[in-house]
């Protein structure tokens, strides 16, 4: 997350049938790893490493929650938006829209003051 993901690697995640379907996945809901196991009838330890290939490529973001009993949990939305990759002059260009969410808009506005 701290390092921008290049055409390989956002293509490479975005390969995989088990990581798009917890991105549409989470884009209609915030999910849990048990809710998305589920949903890609996949194991948990599946689960967890698309979500770091995820995060890694900053297209997922993750919010803790407490449960009914006081306990947390984490669960997953999608930060992506759009991908769009340009070739001009022999290089591809890449450009990831991501989902801004609350925090960070108040960071950025605090910022330009």
């Amino acid at each position: 997350m701290s390092e921008e993901c290049g055409v390989e690697e956002v293509a490479a995640v975005l390969e995989d049938e088990c990581a798009r379907t917890i991105l549409a996945s989470t884009s209609e809901r915030p999910m849990s790893v048990e809710d998305l196991a589920e949903r890609c009838d996949a194991s948990k330890p599946t689960i967890y490493r698309r979500i770091d290939d995820l995060r890694a490529c900053d297209m997922l973001a993750a919010r803790t929650r407490p449960d009914e009993e006081g306990h947390h949990y984490e669960v997953y939305s999608a930060r992506l938006d759009r991908v769009t990759v340009e070739l001009a002059d022999g290089e591809f260009d890449l450009h990831v829209e991501r989902t801004e969410d609350m925090s960070d808009r108040f960071t950025r506005l605090i910022e330009e003051m």
